[in-house]
């Protein structure tokens, strides 16, 4: 027998489950884009503040350990997870340079920045998106809600919403899709000719 709990929390996710197949296209459109960058030999860089710091961190683990046999490691790391750089970033130049800065530093052109945010909203995470798409980087965004500052933003090449306000439903939704992505990257990888520049 079903309790009161257990279907207000199916309700909760509804909504949002269901909207995530209209982001499918989306979805895929992204992994193709990733799969012909990490193909030329660019590195994933990801960030996000809060729980998403934890989620950015989770998705680098997820490209760079080879969980399925015969699938390749692939280069990815959290600039969310070194400390000493985001203080110094945080106290040479204000909070809006969080991960503007160590991406100035690590990345090449050929790199991919993924950035998420709970609401989207976080300026730190777009401004790093800007300075990742002037320097040439493939720029992702999983967000909530609207997308807010990162919907209709011409620095985010590709961006993936949980709309949900619920900011529970939305890392839920986030680390669903975000596995997605790591899963279809290696589908791509595995089929070079759909790959961007090449003709099936």
């Amino acid at each position: 027998m079903e309790s009161a709990a257990v279907v207000a929390a199916f309700d909760r996710r509804r909504s949002a489950t269901a909207a995530l197949a209209d982001e499918a296209e989306g979805v895929a459109a992204a992994c193709r884009a990733m799969a012909g960058r990490f193909a030329a030999g660019g590195r994933l860089l990801t960030f996000g503040n809060g729980t998403a710091a934890a989620d950015a961190a989770h998705l680098a683990v997820e490209f760079v350990h080879p969980v399925i046999v015969g699938k390749r490691a692939l280069p990815a790391v959290s600039l969310a997870n070194d400390a000493a750089t985001l203080t110094a970033a945080l106290t040479a130049g204000g909070p809006h340079e969080t991960f503007a800065t160590p991406l100035r530093a690590l990345a090449a052109s050929e790199d991919i920045a993924l950035g998420l945010s709970i609401h989207g909203h976080c300026e730190n995470v777009a401004h790093a998106l800007e300075v990742a798409h002037e320097h040439g980087l493939l720029t992702v965004a999983l967000a909530g809600g609207d997308g807010g500052l990162l919907a209709g933003s011409p620095d985010v090449d590709h961006l993936v919403l949980a709309r949900s306000s619920d900011p529970a439903v939305v890392r839920e939704m986030h680390v669903t899709i975000y596995h997605v992505l790591w899963e279809l990257v290696h589908v791509f990888l595995e089929n070079p000719d759909s790959l961007p520049g090449r003709v099936a």
